[in-house]
């Protein structure tokens, strides 16, 4: 801000320090004043500065009063700046001081208020009314209540315990440290009690889980405003109690209470995780028809409650009516998209921000990490760990972290998983998990054991998400009698009561095994209902063993649990077919076609440079789709002189293409395959991700492959990962 007109100077003969202050017309009426009321930049300000300076303003306490309150409140100014005004002042008044507690009370530094404080009382200058409520807020942030209590001490003692703002401020401050008990004795004792206080103690209660006591007191309220309304909805919204906020806002609408944007953004928070559409609409009409169209906060929540009810399309559009989007607008849509498990979308928008230049933080990464592990992105998930380690290596984000290690894994990297795991100098519960969890994803049982007892070892106690892992390592290596030796432990000496996962994986484990009766026998013995998953790995079983008896057993429970997945009517009619009993396989068909059912489509996705590409069965819209089936032609050669011949045992009725033996050699893991191997240099490693299991046919051709073409082809299907190597597979031809 360029300074241009001549400014009128004060005779500073008349006023050196410690005289009293100049007329108070000619301060308050001083064109310097109003150029600080109109300053937006800290480089304006100091201009400013230096006027003050020369016209001699800086010699009054109000000047300076008001040069603290911009540096110490002021969006624009700058704390530190704050610091050195007040340290050149030689007797600041308790205005100053209050202003300087009011800036550190909003900082990351809140503890920095006291000693402002203590000065005052050194100077002889007694606090007021505007002094604690800042001074409070500062307490709130500090861990625990004991310097708010000592606070406290200092409010009775200067007699203004019942001033409204102070009173709230203590009750406040009692309620976010939790201290609920000392909160109410203070609302209690006082002789003053306005919605304010009420809603102070309403919020400390619902924050602190109590709720059925927020609600007593919320209807003992003379009258109610909005603020306790949103109090009481805020509170029902942090304990999860979502249809319970809901039902409060339709109830503040019969008593024509008229909301505000906080009331909406916990509507709108609310809506997001109840799915209400429904209310979700009408406050976007509100938003509307109240002109807030531009308030971000309202816009990010909308796009945030469209994400996470299903409508990720929607919510895209909001996002992109927005001219200027915060780092808020960019996660929410980021994660709207993972939610919804758009993940080629969500990484998508995640580099449209970085061509924003946009500053990603651990909110963005969280959101954008799992979509790197679902489809497989190592180069992208490279970048993010580069930038963690840059960004973060120095503030440990212990989430962050393990994130990183379950995303290594999943993306097929595991030895980059235990680089971060083992480089850790501290590791959680959580960082144990996910490098137990890899390791069993990735076929290395032994391994995968190891590391739990080895975690036994450092101390910790395993939970349940911990025999998740270990028992699903069991489980793909086939070790059963390590597998029911881990679980009796776990009920026996861990005292964890088996959930439906532990139980999945133990089944599984039996029925891959053989062991059918075993595994229903387990199943019928459950304190609860089995899921499909569970049905699904027997069913899955007695195709690979040729149960029929026991398929229809498990199957018969299945059309029950999942009438409509086609899935199950499939394996079933492989099974009848495997058995040769046509009229089956017939009905089954005949069914699926009249009520319109299809199995899920089998599709592979590979990232080169960067880019991840899908394929679905003889998929023919990738650009370079020539190129791809040419080289699948010479890889059907290669395969053929290798001796491999196409298994078309499975292929018994058309109800998907990809069964048919016209189409075996396009599964869309070859296709993948195929486009690698003409897009990386001989040698690379590729990584390939499918969504349903890896088929007999597509397993012995990728072995066959990796020879060959002397490549290390890495694949993940929708339950583990198979390494091919020199002709073989870390799966032993056990999936």
């Amino acid at each position: 801000m360029a300074i241009v007109a001549p400014l009128p100077s004060i005779d500073l003969l008349h006023f050196l320090p410690g005289s009293s202050d100049p007329p108070y017309e000619l301060i308050h009426t001083h064109p310097s004043l109003a150029l600080l009321s109109k300053c937006k930049s800290l480089h304006s300000f100091k201009q400013i500065h230096s006027q003050f300076i020369k016209f001699g303003l800086h010699n009054t306490q109000f000047a300076l009063s008001k040069l603290v309150e911009f540096c110490a409140v002021s969006p624009h100014g700058d704390l530190p700046y704050a610091v050195s005004i007040f340290n050149s002042i030689q007797n600041p008044n308790h205005v100053i001081h209050n202003m300087m507690i009011r800036g550190y009370s909003f900082s990351s530094l809140p503890s920095l208020a006291l000693p402002y404080y203590v000065n005052m009382l050194l100077l002889g200058l007694q606090p007021n009314s505007y002094t604690f409520p800042f001074l409070l807020k500062s307490c709130t942030k500090l861990p625990t209540a004991h310097t708010g209590k000592q606070v406290h001490g200092q409010v009775l003692k200067f007699g203004l315990h019942d001033h409204v703002y102070v009173h709230t401020s203590l009750i406040n401050m009692y309620a976010q440290h939790g201290n609920l008990d000392d909160a109410r004795m203070v609302f209690d004792k006082s002789n003053y009690r306005d919605a304010v206080s009420f809603t102070a103690l309403i919020t400390g209660y619902a924050s602190g889980g109590y709720v059925d006591k927020a609600l007593e007191l919320f209807n003992a309220i003379p009258i109610r405003d909005v603020i306790s309304w949103n109090a009481m909805m805020s509170g029902y919204a942090q304990t999860g109690q979502f249809h319970e906020a809901l039902s409060l806002f339709h109830e503040m609408r019969k008593q024509k209470v008229s909301p505000n944007v906080s009331t909406m953004l916990s509507v709108l928070s609310a809506c997001a995780h109840q799915g209400d559409m429904e209310t979700g609409d009408m406050v976007r009409s509100w938003i509307e028809e109240q002109g807030h169209t531009s308030n971000l906060k309202l816009v990010n929540a909308m796009i945030d409650m469209y994400a996470k009810c299903g409508y990720p399309d929607r919510a895209r559009s909001f996002f992109d009516s927005i001219q200027e989007k915060d780092l808020v607008s960019w996660n929410v849509m980021i994660g709207g998209y993972t939610h919804t498990s758009k993940y080629r979308e969500a990484l998508e928008v995640f580099r449209l921000l970085l061509l924003n230049n946009v500053e990603p933080n651990d909110i963005t990464l969280l959101n954008v990490i799992p979509a790197c592990a679902h489809l497989g992105a190592l180069n992208l998930a490279n970048w993010i760990h580069t930038y963690i380690e840059r960004h973060y290596q120095n503030f440990p984000n212990e989430t962050l972290w393990t994130s990183l290690i379950n995303m290594y894994a999943k993306c097929g990297n595991i030895e980059a998983a235990k680089q971060i795991f083992y480089g850790l100098q501290t590791k959680s519960l959580a960082c144990w998990n996910a490098m137990i969890s890899g390791l069993a994803m990735h076929g290395d049982a032994s391994r995968c054991i190891e590391l739990f007892s080895e975690m036994a070892n450092e101390g910790l106690k395993p939970d349940d998400i911990t025999f998740v892992g270990v028992l699903s390592g069991c489980c793909h290596a086939g070790l059963v009698d390590v597998g029911r030796d881990i679980f009796n432990s776990m009920i026996r000496d861990h005292s964890i009561s088996p959930q439906m996962q532990h139980y999945g994986c133990m089944i599984d484990l039996l029925a891959r095994a053989g062991l059918l009766e075993e595994a229903v026998a387990m199943v019928e013995g459950m304190d609860k209902e089995a899921d499909g998953a569970i049905w699904g790995s027997i069913l899955g079983a007695c195709r690979v063993h040729k149960n029929v008896e026991v398929a229809e057993y498990a199957a018969k429970a299945l059309f029950e649990l999942e009438p409509d997945n086609p899935g199950n009517y499939v394996v079933l009619s492989n099974i009848y077919a495997g058995a040769r009993r046509w009229d089956e396989v017939a009905r089954i068909r005949t069914f699926l076609n009249d009520r319109g059912l299809k199995k899920v489509p089998g599709s592979t996705s590979i990232e080169v440079d960067s880019i991840v590409h899908e394929f679905l069965v003889s998929d023919r819209t990738h650009p370079r789709s020539d190129d791809i089936y040419r080289m699948l032609e010479e890889v059907d050669g290669v395969l053929r002189m290798a001796g491999h011949v196409a298994d078309t045992s499975e292929v018994y009725y058309d109800v998907d293409r990809e069964w048919k033996e016209g189409v075996l050699c396009e599964h869309s893991e070859k296709l993948a395959i195929a486009f690698g191997l003409i897009s990386t240099k001989p040698g690379t490693t590729l990584r390939i991700v499918k969504n349903l299991r890896v088929c007999g046919n597509c397993h012995s051709a990728t072995k066959i492959i990796s020879k060959v073409y002397k490549r290390e082809i890495i694949a993940r299907d929708r339950t583990r990962f198979h390494h091919f190597k020199d002709g073989t597979c870390s799966c032993m031809d056990y999936w």
